[in-house]
């Protein structure tokens, strides 16, 4: 039975499994995927911060009128606290240093005006002053011990920054997924060769190995030939050392579509094959108990790359420990008729308007071998089934690709 799209990703997504952790090196850990809490070491900023250059004072002797102070030091960044000894004076502070004590207020270089006498520096102050001004004060951002990075955030380049800060020079990470990416056909040839005329080279593969690439994800890749016994024997020995198998190709009714009987032959249990979608709806899922999951793709280019966006990212993030992200919507800028009982899956450009609103600006497209028309495109809008009519702004859920 052909399952609607909502019925094919939630048996999707009810496979993921957990692939585990591994401790790396904070230098290398952009691209992961966090599996443990980072917290913080130590209040931030861990001291009463100097946020502007210029002269630190005790406001009490401000607050009495005082304008004039002679400077007594320069409390510069990175050097030990200093102490006013003398309120009617001040420090000199920068930006990044700690401030000093008794002072507890800071006037910027651009309301003083610096003057000398007999050899002894001061500043006078102009304007207003309010009291605790340019100090960012200990504590102030985070407390000890509080989260910063929840477990499940992808690591970037933000999260290596904290990471830096607390001192936190290992880090647990999901393991990355061992992944096999699986041609198959007598007609594909390798790239760096000429191909007959009738033989096309590689690519689908291609193009899922760099979707996987985008993930952090490092897959190795096979080619098999319309030969049922051949399959069995490049297929048998990846069964125990994989997680993932994403195939391309001989999934239909094809006489030579030999993948599906082969892979249940095999060991693996099919959990549906046909979705009610275009491009795509050859789409074959099975796992194998102990083993990897399959994602048997249909060999349009169009088609597989839909599906690896609409079930396989998301399958990948979640076994990684990754939440799923909100959906996103787009309104259409025009109308579209579609009328095959089927959710339909139309590449768009992605377009942000002034008043930011999304627009969804369909491409033009030829059919799921048509793998030129993902050029110009950013994401798949989702038209459902339920409809025929699809009006100029009306708004539908987009799975973007870039």
């Amino acid at each position: 039975m052909m399952l609607t799209v909502a019925a094919a990703f939630k048996a999707v997504m009810q496979t993921v499994r957990d692939l585990g952790t591994e401790t790396v090196p904070f230098e290398s850990a952009a691209g992961r995927i966090l599996r443990e809490p980072v917290l913080a070491d130590r209040p931030f900023p861990p001291f009463d911060r100097i946020t502007m250059d210029g002269i630190a004072v005790n406001y009490d002797s401000f607050a009495r009128g005082q304008h004039i102070f002679g400077v007594e030091d320069v409390q510069a960044a990175g050097t030990p606290q200093l102490q006013l000894s003398n309120t009617a004076n001040c420090i000199e502070v920068m930006t990044g240093a700690i401030l000093p004590e008794m002072t507890d207020t800071v006037i910027p270089y651009e309301h003083l005006t610096p003057s000398e006498h007999e050899g002894f520096r001061r500043f006078t102050i102009h304007g207003t002053v309010k009291k605790g001004q340019n100090i960012h004060r200990i504590g102030s951002d985070t407390a000890t011990g509080a989260v910063l990075i929840k477990p499940g955030t992808l690591i970037g380049p933000a999260e290596a920054g904290v990471l830096a800060t607390v001192g936190k020079t290992t880090v647990e990470v999901s393991k990355q997924p061992r992944v096999v990416v699986i041609a198959t056909g007598n007609e594909l040839v390798p790239v760096h060769t000429t191909p007959e005329t009738h033989q096309v080279r590689i690519s689908n593969v291609y193009s899922l190995l760099a979707s996987l690439q985008q993930l952090g994800i490092n897959a190795n890749y096979i080619h098999l030939l319309d030969e049922e016994d051949a399959m069995k024997d490049q297929l048998l020995p990846l069964i125990a050392d994989t997680d993932i198998w994403i195939s391309s190709g001989a999934v239909s009714a094809g006489k030579f579509d030999y993948l599906p009987a082969v892979l249940q032959q095999l060991g693996m249990q099919q959990i549906f094959h046909k979705v009610q979608q275009r491009p795509g709806k050859p789409f074959l899922f099975g796992t194998f108990k102990d083993g990897p999951v399959v994602f048997a793709l249909p060999g349009n280019p169009v088609s597989g790359f839909m599906c690896f966006y609409r079930y396989i990212k998301s399958w990948v993030e979640a076994a990684m420990g990754k939440a799923l992200p909100d959906p996103v919507y787009a309104q259409l800028s025009e109308k579209v008729i579609f009328d095959a009982a089927l959710e339909y899956y139309l590449p768009v450009k992605l377009q942000s308007q002034q008043d930011g609103v999304l627009v969804a600006i369909p491409q033009p497209y030829q059919g799921s071998g048509d793998l030129g028309s993902l050029l110009k495109a950013d994401a798949f809008l989702t038209l459902p089934l339920e409809h025929t009519v699809f009006e100029k702004g009306s708004c539908y859920q987009v799975w973007r690709f870039r």
